[in-house]
């Protein structure tokens, strides 16, 4: 009879969305104020799974608004093989979240925030140039383009660490997400955003 009575919303409003069933969004903190609102982590973009199903290519900067995990999923199928496999993206995210919480016992989604924040570039060189004279033009980077570059070196570095090795993909992008969290030189995204940000600063 309760349910008949208040009906189901009423019953899920206490509830706490956690993703995976385990993983709080509450008390999430973001490193850097600037990439802050590109990070979809709040409580109120709290879901179950990393799968909404949401429209998030229509307009421009709509990507914003995707949560973050699901963002990082979307990002593990790629190459041919893998294009469409998104559960079997998100079983892999699950799993390297438990690996991320057995490593370093804190909340794998403020791993995840510290790691994209600390792995996108700052400052990238373009190319600027017309009719065969082309010179490098170092260029500061938007937050949201931060964001995409970010998650984009993580996966990458995670499915090149995979690649030809007895470790599963699920374990190289924790330890990807473990040293890029912390900063450290061990991790390809962090490699490779202090390559781009040298060559930025030599052609400044």
């Amino acid at each position: 009879n309760l349910k008949q009575a208040t009906g189901p919303r009423q019953i899920m409003e206490g509830v706490e969305i956690k993703l995976f069933n385990k993983w709080t969004f509450e008390g999430i903190e973001c490193p850097d104020i600037s990439v802050e609102d590109y990070l979809a982590v709040k409580p109120r973009h709290a879901t179950y799974l990393p799968h909404t199903a949401g429209r998030y290519n229509k307009v421009r900067f709509r990507k914003a608004q995707c949560p973050l995990v699901e963002r990082l999923v979307c990002a593990m199928m790629y190459h041919g093989r893998n294009t469409g496999k998104k559960l079997q993206a998100m079983r892999i995210v699950e799993h390297a979240f438990e690996i991320i919480y057995l490593l370093t016992d804190t909340n794998p989604i403020q791993v995840l925030v510290d790691a994209v924040t600390k792995s996108g570039p700052r400052e990238d060189s373009t190319r600027i140039g017309s009719a065969g004279t082309v010179r490098r033009q170092s260029v500061d980077v938007s937050p949201l383009r931060r964001v995409n570059q970010g998650i984009y070196l993580l996966t990458v570095g995670s499915r090149e660490a995979s690649f030809r090795n007895i470790k599963s993909i699920a374990e190289c992008l924790a330890d990807e997400l473990i040293n890029a969290s912390k900063g450290s030189s061990n991790s390809y995204a962090i490699k490779k955003k202090d390559e781009l940000e040298r060559i930025a600063k030599a052609n400044r």
